[in-house]
């Protein structure tokens, strides 16, 4: 009788102390999806810029706090590659460009199980030697990498257990390219995933 009530003690202790790491300890896990479908525009002649609309969910698998500090995604064509920094929240339109009517990006701080979506607004690095990394209709490769500031409330223990978010790579295709599309409307075209599917972070 007493080995069953410490077998049951011991069972309940077990559940009792998975539950406080699942709800209290565990670590920020963030992952992300990207929809299958974003948007693109070059409305400036003779510049570098030009933006890609990422519709963006990124989930906290963990129990504590992970704040997205800022993103970086990096483009290619299959010949060049280009980078762009995460400036604004929202959708792209040439009024709000002409306007300025843009909610700059700050960071994101996502609570132990919970998500965070929006429009993520990227913009071509100023050092960017690349004018146009889209300059035809075609497929292209995004890489996508989430500068994350992540709870180290247990020292040591904590940078031994460390999972940095994974950088997430998706392709993306462009099937024809009018540049009249910035000027009028939305002042953006659109790029979908080959199988019309959300990209979703691998574990």
């Amino acid at each position: 009788m007493i080995y069953v009530s410490s077998l049951v003690s011991i069972i309940a202790l077990t559940f009792s102390a998975y539950g406080l790491w699942e709800t209290s300890l565990k670590r920020s896990e963030l992952k992300v999806f990207v929809a299958p479908v974003i948007r693109y525009a070059s409305p400036y002649q003779n510049t570098n810029f030009e933006v890609f609309a990422i519709p963006v969910t990124i989930s906290n698998e963990g129990a504590r706090t992970g704040t997205i500090m800022s993103m970086a995604l990096e483009v290619s064509d299959g010949k060049r590659s280009k980078r762009f920094y995460s400036a604004d929240l929202g959708q792209w339109s040439i009024e709000k460009a002409r306007t300025g009517d843009f909610r700059p990006y700050v960071p994101i701080p996502l609570p132990g199980r919970s998500s965070y979506t929006d429009v993520i607004l990227f913009h071509a690095r100023n050092d960017e030697a690349v004018m146009q990394i889209v300059e035809a209709a075609g497929t292209f490769k995004f890489r996508l990498t989430l500068d994350a500031a992540l709870s180290e409330d247990f020292g040591p223990i904590d940078q031994f257990w460390r999972k940095e978010p994974r950088p997430l790579s998706f392709e993306m295709i462009l099937p024809e390219l009018d540049h009249r599309a910035f000027t009028s409307g939305s002042g953006t075209v659109a790029l979908h995933q080959r199988d019309w599917q959300s990209t979703v972070q691998a574990d």
